[in-house]
């Protein structure tokens, strides 16, 4: 039973290549499917979620955030009455278009593309799944439905008109644009409730696993946590009811209360927010003027305390940052060869490069090789070409 506000799939907008509808799937459980089997996601696997992929077996790598991004998705999804769905799929393809080595890659791609039209990660998926998965006979990408690709194009927000947030001001990264000019995805409007909730289960995962790995890095202590909001209480509640419980039993719980409270923060406020707002549909959704998920202002202003803990211990922490200087040096060294020498790209990337005209069309073929590697793969090539 799907609320009226939900996406329905029996109402789709469909896909840019008209396929016959499975006689056992719905739209979006397809785009889900498509996605899981695509070769961009079975990369996310050596993909750096905070540390590198080879640092450590236990920290969470692209791929496995990925999946704790999903199974909070459909969680909120479900007690909402949304289609699960579809903000499974969008959960899954989000971080698609990611470069090897984390957001610092994606400095260091941004950095060069800056004179080819830029690189954003959530179009340069959107440019994946409409454009470099090439296994269909009919069709490059995944054709995936509008409601996947408005989702993976805005699912944290609108990103043009009065409504956009300061990172999208200025001309659209070219990945988007061109997508958009294929199919209008409304960028000035909010998304479907669904694609919200898949943003929203990305700061959630990240909020939680982020402190895991950061206490098994050695990076700080539960000590350290005990000082914070949200976590500082969820310790002394485990410790009052669990007196002289074992270390990683304890940290456990701990960060298991903090995920539950942030979890049940995002369903009250959006069914109060719901509630309020009385959608009749999901286009009144898209055109609410805010979004309907979010967390509650007192729980947002404490979780900004605790990302402002990470980023000064976790993410710009002396050894994460020796090693952020390494792998930028890897994607600014293997960029500028690939671009003075495009012969060394794999055969299969040859015709594109011969059929590119001038060097922004043949930057953008670069930065899809480029971006597309793993973290091995791209410290590999680097050991052997430079």
């Amino acid at each position: 039973m799907l609320a009226p506000y939900a996406c329905h799939p029996a109402a789709s907008r469909g896909r840019l290549h008209q396929e016959r509808m499975s006689s056992f799937r719905s739209p979006f459980q397809r785009d889900r499917d498509r996605i899981i089997h695509s070769s961009a996601f079975r990369r996310l696997k050596h993909k750096t979620q905070v540390f590198v992929e080879h640092e450590g077996d236990y920290y969470r790598t692209r791929l496995t955030h990925t999946i704790e991004v999903a199974q909070v998705a459909r969680t909120i999804a479900g007690v909402l009455g949304l289609n699960t769905d579809l903000a499974e799929a969008v959960a899954l393809a989000h971080d698609l278009g990611h470069t090897p080595f984390g957001h610092t890659g994606e400095d260091a791609m941004e950095a060069l593309m800056a004179p080819y039209g830029g690189f954003d990660h959530n179009a340069q998926a959107l440019r994946i799944v409409t454009r470099l998965e090439r296994h269909y006979a009919d069709f490059d990408g995944l054709n995936l439905t509008w409601e996947t690709l408005e989702g993976i194009a805005k699912h944290n927000g609108p990103v043009t008109g009065p409504n956009a947030g300061e990172k999208h001001q200025g001309p659209l990264p070219y990945a988007l644009a061109e997508v958009n000019a294929l199919w209008d995805l409304e960028l000035a409007t909010h998304a479907s409730a669904e694609a919200q909730v898949a943003a929203i289960a990305d700061d959630v995962a990240y909020s939680h696993h982020d402190l895991h790995d950061g206490l098994r890095s050695g990076l700080f202590t539960e000590g350290d946590l005990m000082e914070l909001p949200v976590t500082g209480p969820a310790f002394a509640e485990v410790d009052a009811l669990y007196p002289g419980l074992d270390k990683m039993r304890r940290r456990h719980e701990a960060l298991r209360r903090v995920f539950g409270r942030m979890v049940e923060d995002v369903i009250a406020v959006a069914q109060g927010r719901l509630e309020a707002a009385r959608p009749a549909s999901v286009d009144d959704i898209r055109h609410l003027g805010t979004t309907v998920i979010r967390f509650s202002k007192p729980l947002y202003q404490e979780l900004k305390a605790i990302r402002s803990f990470l980023f000064h211990r976790m993410y710009r922490a002396p050894s994460v940052m020796v090693e952020r200087a390494r792998v930028t040096q890897v994607v600014n060294g293997l960029f500028p060869l690939f671009m003075a020498q495009p012969e060394l790209l794999p055969p299969e990337w040859h015709q594109d490069v011969a059929t590119a005209r001038g060097d922004t069309e043949l930057a953008r073929i670069v930065a899809d090789y480029v971006a597309g590697m793993t973290d091995r793969f791209a410290l590999s090539e680097a050991q052997r070409l430079l």
